[in-house]
């Protein structure tokens, strides 16, 4: 007789089910597993074993053989303990097997066999309500995995608790979603002294999920900005905590027991390999810009950032989804993430200042900006200049707007295109609108069409930078409450884009 339990293999942010077949026939002794486990899953007979016998749990002086279906499907992870287990238990006949085929189950085995918590209990959670099946998880897991709602959630301190619940001695409760309490520390814009033009950029690129790029001096001010867009920025949808939560959970991130409500802010070092940018590595994880998936990229000195990590961010930007392509995997994450970015002008970051510039101006600018190509640079929509502050200006108390007023601002306009958007599942805000859909929202009227067309020209505007241009207009135009987008809306787009704004 060959006993059956449901888990989960990861293939990016999908889970794959499982069957964990277990089968104890006459023979030598022996507990073998096959079905292309890894190192971890075929350590868990010794797990098991002894998790058992700290259960006074012998096991039968037989030939025990786990296989795990699909077997051409890689098996990683420690997750694998708790299927084994249950399968093993229904095989010998202490737990009802169909009872165990009713859930998909998930957790590494102590060797007491105490449960401990894994990664992917979300999306695990996910599988099993697309399969009309429970969970079962270590007791950690169980308010990050009940946040799915489409599936009972019982969550195990261990694996004795387990086998009481499933024999009717001590029934566990299903588990409630959890949300992390944050403390608010966020940072506030009023804390920066002068900038209003850097400023205006932070609240355009909030509103719509734009590209941004600070240039400036050393000490200007451009991630002290960029460290206060998070307080700008409305705190994250139902489903886009959903979608954000999945991804952080195969990363290990999530391990307060709950679902956050507030967007990314990841800041990776410029040191950081291509692996740890794009995603990539042993099990194919994301990387960073999956992380800020529906948040933000912070790169702070951009152009330090190795040549060949710069690039592979293009196709990313341009989709909202990265595909890391292996010899043994080909996974695919989303990465719909608003790109910061901050830069010194050149080498030693004076080239505005003749009296500290040094002898390389202004050449070393040059080459230091051109360690940004043009098919990246032309993705940027929003592009400010950051000049140094006024000694005089820092002694000033505070001024001008703080966060609360700009998130309210930020809100109202995405709320303008959430409505707008609501019949286009593939569009959220203003930065993916494209094609007809673009035209049909973006129009400006015949004043600000003829700007467009004499700035194109003039400045040779890529197709790609034309239609960045109109969806910044079209962001401008929601903060103002419109819905035309009039000539000072493409005006203004167009000065964060273009590098002077002569008479045109």
């Amino acid at each position: 007789m060959v006993s059956r339990a449901y888990t989960v293999a990861f293939q990016g942010v999908e889970a794959r089910i499982v069957e964990v077949q277990c089968a104890v026939a006459a023979g030598l002794p022996a507990f073998s597993i096959v079905g292309l486990p890894d190192k971890a899953v075929s350590e868990a007979r010794d797990r098991v074993r002894a998790a058992l016998t700290s259960m006074a749990i012998a096991l039968p002086s037989k030939r025990i053989t786990i296989n795990l279906s699909p077997a051409d499907l890689p098996k990683e992870g420690s997750h694998f303990d708790l299927p084994i287990a249950l399968a093993l238990l229904a095989a010998i006949g202490i737990l009802p097997d169909d009872v165990i085929q009713s859930v998909v189950a998930l957790g590494e085995l102590s060797l007491d066999g105490t449960l401990v918590p894994v990664i992917g209990a979300l999306p695990a959670a996910m599988a099993a309500a697309e399969h009309n099946r429970g969970l079962l998880c270590p007791a950690a897991s169980g308010a990050e995995a009940a946040w799915v709602g489409g599936t009972q959630v019982i969550a195990a301190a261990s694996l004795g608790d387990v086998v009481r619940h499933y024999t009717g001695q001590a029934p566990l409760a299903p588990s409630t979603p959890g949300e992390v309490a944050e403390p608010d520390q966020r940072k506030d814009l009023r804390d920066v002294k002068g900038q209003e033009r850097a400023k205006r950029a932070l609240e355009i690129a909030a509103a719509g999920r734009h590209h941004l790029m600070f240039v400036g001096t050393p000490g200007s001010g451009k991630s002290m900005l960029a460290a206060r867009l998070p307080s700008i920025l409305p705190p994250l949808t139902p489903r886009e905590a959903l979608s954000t939560s999945m991804i952080h959970s195969l990363a290990g991130l999530l391990d307060e027991g709950g679902i956050s409500r507030t967007r990314p802010f990841r800041e990776p070092h410029h040191t950081a390999s291509m692996a740890a940018i794009i995603g990539g590595g042993r099990q194919a994880k994301p990387g960073e810009v999956s992380l800020a998936h529906n948040g933000v990229l912070f790169m702070d000195e951009f152009p330090e950032f190795p040549r060949m990590v710069l690039e592979t961010l293009r196709q990313p930007i341009e989709t909202g989804e990265v595909m890391i392509a292996r010899a043994n995997a080909h996974v695919k994450y989303p990465c719909k993430f608003m790109l910061v970015a901050a830069a010194n002008p050149c080498k030693c970051g004076h080239l505005s200042d003749p009296a500290r510039a040094c002898s390389k101006a202004p050449n070393c600018g040059e080459d230091y900006m051109g360690r940004i190509s043009g098919p990246l640079m032309d993705r940027f929509d929003l592009r400010v200049d950051v000049p140094p502050v006024a000694f005089t200006d820092l002694d000033l108390p505070s001024s001008g707007e703080g966060s609360a007023a700009v998130a309210a601002r930020v809100a109202q306009a995405r709320a303008a295109q959430e409505a707008r958007y609501a019949s286009h599942a593939a569009i959220d805000l203003n930065a993916d609108a494209e094609g007809d859909v673009l035209e049909a929202i973006a129009t400006p009227d015949t004043e600000a069409r003829d700007l467009l067309l004499r700035a194109a020209e003039r400045f040779h505007l890529s197709a790609r930078g034309y239609h960045r241009v109109l969806r910044v207009a079209r962001t401008i135009a929601d903060l103002d409450g419109v819905e035309t987008v009039q000539k000072p809306h493409l005006a203004e787009a167009l000065s964060f884009r273009l590098p002077s704004m002569a008479p045109l």
